[in-house]
């Protein structure tokens, strides 16, 4: 066994619900005290990153436009639904670092393309390209597990998480979707399956196939 896939120690310390707090902590700071600007402090900024604020690759995990409540509603209601059996199924540790490396990585990735087509001034923020993995990860681990559409319309959660990855891709070739960043949440979901093959060495494809 390699050093990249030496498991950690199992533990289930609901890492889910601390992550959450966090991202409500951090909308509440965005509102309350608005004489700190904490989303020019913690979203990811290029033209900042440059500058040496390299903390923003983490934080603009947990930061979320303060104008827009569904921004944080939906991401956080998804990893409330996923979140809790993915962790359970991988363990606190595991799960961390997953949710934690997959939203940096997808975060440097969009710097990268930023910083290429020469856009300096972005404020990049939102757990998306993180949940966005936590997504396939449950479709992978739980690839026969049904879930409901609005509550009426049944998915195998393969199919949802794909169809969901198509309608980003979709969406980022046709341009919709104002700010929303396609790329990121596609970031995420590329990270998170090259973290399956390998982290676990198992091919999310077949996975969900099974």
């Amino acid at each position: 066994m390699s050093f990249l896939q030496k498991p950690f120690r199992y533990s289930n310390n609901n890492m889910v619900f601390m992550l959450i707090g966090i991202n409500i902590l951090v909308y509440l700071a965005e509102i309350f005290l608005k004489q700190i600007p904490v989303y020019a402090y913690m979203s990811l900024i290029p033209a900042a990153i440059v500058h040496g604020w390299v903390w923003q690759f983490v934080t603009y995990m947990f930061v979320h436009d303060p104008s827009s409540f569904t921004h944080i509603l939906f991401n956080m209601l998804a990893l409330f639904i996923f979140g809790p059996n993915v962790e359970r199924q991988m363990g606190s540790k595991e799960f961390l670092l997953y949710y934690l490396l997959t939203g940096i990585l997808a975060g440097v990735f969009s710097f990268i393309i930023f910083a290429l087509s020469g856009s300096w001034v972005v404020f990049l923020m939102g757990a998306s390209g993180a949940v966005f993995a936590v997504q396939l990860a449950y479709a992978v681990l739980f690839p026969r597990s049904v879930l409901y559409i609005w509550g009426i319309l049944p998915l195998r959660a393969p199919i949802m998480v794909l169809g969901f990855t198509a309608i980003e891709l979709i969406s980022m070739i046709v341009g919709f979707g104002g700010n929303v960043a396609h790329l990121t949440h596609l970031a995420g979901v590329a990270f998170g399956w090259f973290y399956f093959m390998i982290r676990f060495g198992i091919n999310p494809w077949r996975a969900m196939r099974s």
